[in-house]
């Protein structure tokens, strides 16, 4: 298998608004390789002893540490966004069926959340976890809209952000802060949220990632909104890690224009490695467009697996990624 060899530095150059780090957080001496062709479109998620879990069309796969792959949950609902609790438990975004579930040690399923005020969700698209085990999702339409049921006292749709504190325990905490919420992220000491704001499929929709300063009951602090990347009008950004010494790794870009809605001009399709106030340390490209989501892993959790349009990359880095799904405190 071969790949294009791409100049990073170029890249950079073009995307513009760099700080180039002494130490590089990618490990240049390997490129991203691409490990899977298809059924890897979004995720992913880690366990320590059980390996990559991803979604795809057919459902949830995994992929165990040693490398061998099979179903994990064929059909799953039309699975998104996959967290582990710190509990082990795995949390599921069913886009499909409009709600949250977790996956109980004996393998059968909690509803933690199917609506909001007898309305239906939109579409759970992506998840993140505070130290506390409160759990976060982002709930989107992308697509038909005409059934979307959630509005405010207006009749605006609304395509908010929601805490879940227990099953059916349900809070919003973002209604129209954001445009169209994507990926999500906390900081393991539940300072900041972070939220992709993804409109792609409007001519000058919002393609920005944001940052929320989170208080301690799980609530976000008015007018806390900060603006950390613009991706202009290219793909905007998706779903998001962060390494242990706090370094965002952000999916987003696209590499062909998708005319009318988005280009390709600067904001190449990839991994852009960010400050948490918004400067570009470093940027790992990914060949295959809609780059959607990317997680950390393996036994030194020193590799990026990175879903893009179907595919599953891989690369690594020179810092141990931060796992989301296991408490600070433990």
């Amino acid at each position: 298998m071969s790949f294009k060899t791409v100049s990073s530095l170029g890249i950079l150059l073009l995307l513009g608004n760099v700080v180039l780090a002494d130490e590089s957080p990618i490990d240049k001496r390997v490129k991203p390789q691409r490990i899977l062709s298809n059924d890897a479109g979004e995720g992913p998620a880690w366990h320590p002893t059980r390996g990559l879990y991803f979604s795809g069309p057919r459902g949830i796969t995994r992929i165990s540490p040693t490398g061998a792959m099979q179903p994990f949950r064929y059909p799953s609902g039309g699975s998104n966004g996959l967290l582990f609790d710190h509990e082990g438990r795995l949390i599921i975004c069913e886009a499909g069926r409009r709600r949250v579930t977790r996956t109980e040690p004996n393998g059968r399923t909690t509803v933690l959340a199917d609506g909001w005020e007898g309305k239906r969700f939109n579409t759970p698209n992506d998840l993140a976890i505070d130290s506390k085990g409160r759990i976060y999702f982002s709930d989107p339409r992308y697509g038909n809209r005409e059934d979307m049921e959630i509005v405010d006292e207006d009749g605006k749709r609304i395509e908010g952000v929601y805490r879940i504190d227990g099953p059916r325990q349900v809070t919003r905490i973002i209604t129209h802060e954001v445009d169209r919420p994507n990926g999500l992220l906390i900081t393991p000491d539940d300072k900041y949220l972070f939220v992709a704001d993804n409109n792609n499929n409007s001519v000058g929709g919002a393609r920005s990632l944001y940052r929320f300063d989170l208080t301690p009951e799980g609530e976000i602090v008015a007018d806390s909104r900060k603006l950390i990347f613009d991706w202009e009008t290219g793909r905007g950004p998706d779903g998001m890690a962060m390494d242990q010494q706090g370094r965002l790794f952000v999916a987003g870009g696209l590499n062909r224009a998708n005319p009318p809605y988005e280009t390709a001009d600067r904001r190449k399709g990839g991994i852009y490695v960010l400050t948490q106030d918004g400067d570009l340390l470093d940027f790992v490209p990914i060949l295959n467009d809609e780059v959607t989501n990317c997680i950390f892993g393996d036994r030194d959790m020193k590799t990026l697996y990175v879903t893009a349009g179907g595919q599953l990359w891989k690369v690594r880095v020179n810092v141990p990624g931060w796992s989301p799904g296991r408490s600070p405190n433990n």
